[in-house]
């Protein structure tokens, strides 16, 4: 095999129309910056049996016309491949037409290759301008690759039976409201506003009552507008609470009146004070796991001892501070082991102590129904916070996104 067959294999060319016979290697000067670039000479041509217009088989060939591709690069220069496409005269219908190939579309100069080097570089939520830089074309041409005739999908085939919901911040510092299959997590829809009006509107458009009816459950988080709406549009679904979420709030509890007796304390070099500043992880341990034999040394205390002791000396301040600490893990443990009955006695029996953690407990007890559900349920609210966080992840790195299309299929690629 020679030198330049090779060049098609390393190219990925799989056209057997294209003989290459040369290779150079260039250099020009844009604005005074010197750029480096392979040249590769080729030819395309065949036999043309009939006339595209007419079909008559009166097809002469009717010269050359050269045309410059761009092809992906190979971590080194940009490669242009200068083709000379063989041109046909039809003596019937007096039409020419040219030769095509399917390495890249007619009437194009970017190949399909470097198209697909774009969208592999997109996937990995890299800027418009850096793989401009990387793939060696203009800011626009990537635009127009990833953006061109984009529409945003309309309604899935079959609404799945168990969904996610969810918002994050989207465009312009509005939020948007995201929708997931919890088995698959696939998406379903990205919704420019969390109005519940749309959100009904979405739906009651694009699914009928029936589909919408054979929706089993729906995961949420503690959003009473969801809600209402999921009654309207899934009457069949089972409404469940996230775990995550429901631990969140009884910790942020406790933490707002950890800091809260830490601003009471008038003595900042004490034992106290340093057991609940600096080590406050360890107050949101999970009880099973606190070692209650093995003493270590503790940073600011400067003391060994166990970490059942350093907890016990953070709680022994104040007596409101260690029954919210154990309801809080009281709750932590009966979702942690899915027991519904633990966990409705634990908010039943709560005694209410003039501290954040009674809001905490009033907004459980609402939703007392829910929450039980996510004690019976496996299904959590986990797939669609790995996906806002990769969305969260993409907009930082491209710096936000103005067009809310844009953004729409920038999500697309990456949640694929």
């Amino acid at each position: 095999m020679s030198q330049l067959n090779f060049i098609a294999r390393l190219l990925e060319i799989k056209d057997s129309n294209i003989n290459f016979f040369k290779v150079e290697d260039l250099r020009t000067v844009r604005s005074g910056v010197i750029y480096h670039f392979k040249a590769i000479y080729a030819r395309l041509s065949y036999q043309l049996s009939h006339c595209l217009h007419c079909g008559f088989a009166s097809l002469i060939k009717n010269g050359t016309t050269l045309t410059k591709l761009r092809l992906p690069t190979l971590n080194g220069p940009m490669i242009l491949l200068y083709l000379r496409k063989q041109r046909y005269f039809c003596k019937s219908c007096q039409t020419t037409c040219g030769a095509n190939t399917p390495i890249v579309e007619k009437n194009h100069s970017l190949t399909r290759g470097l198209k697909s080097a774009v969208v592999k570089l997109a996937k990995q939520s890299l800027p418009v301008t850096t793989i401009a830089k990387l793939v060696g074309i203009s800011p626009s041409s990537v635009t127009r690759i990833l953006y061109h005739d984009f529409q945003r999908p309309q309604r899935l085939a079959k609404l799945p039976e168990h969904l996610c919901f969810d918002e994050f911040k989207s465009v312009a510092r509005s939020y948007s409201f995201i929708a997931i299959d919890a088995k698959k997590h696939n998406l379903i829809s990205i919704l420019d506003d969390r109005l519940s009006k749309n959100i009904c509107a979405y739906f009651e458009n694009r699914y009928s009552l029936e589909e919408r009816s054979a929706v089993k459950s729906v995961v949420i988080d503690l959003n009473a507008n969801y809600q209402l709406f999921i009654r309207r549009l899934f009457p069949h679904a089972k409404i469940i609470i996230d775990r995550f979420h429901i631990v969140q709030l009884v910790n942020r509890a406790f933490d707002q009146l950890r800091v809260t007796i830490l601003k009471q304390q008038s003595d900042k070099h004490s034992r106290i004070y340093k057991a609940l500043k600096i080590n406050w992880r360890l107050f949101h341990q999970d009880t099973e796991k606190i070692n209650r034999s093995k003493t270590q040394y503790f940073r600011g205390l400067n003391e060994y001892m166990t970490q059942q002791n350093l907890i016990d000396l953070g709680l022994s301040t104040n007596s409101k501070l260690k029954y919210t600490y154990e309801t809080a893990h009281q709750i932590q443990e009966a979702i942690k082991k899915q027991d519904s009955k633990k966990l409705r006695q634990v908010l039943t029996n709560y005694q209410k102590q003039q501290s954040p953690m009674d809001t905490s407990i009033t907004t459980l007890k609402k939703n007392l129904k829910y929450i039980s559900n996510s004690c019976e349920s496996s299904l959590s609210n986990g797939p669609i916070e790995g996906i806002n966080r990769k969305i969260k992840a993409l907009k930082r790195i491209c710096y936000g996104f103005k067009n809310m299309d844009h953004f729409y299929a920038r999500t697309l690629l990456i949640v694929k």
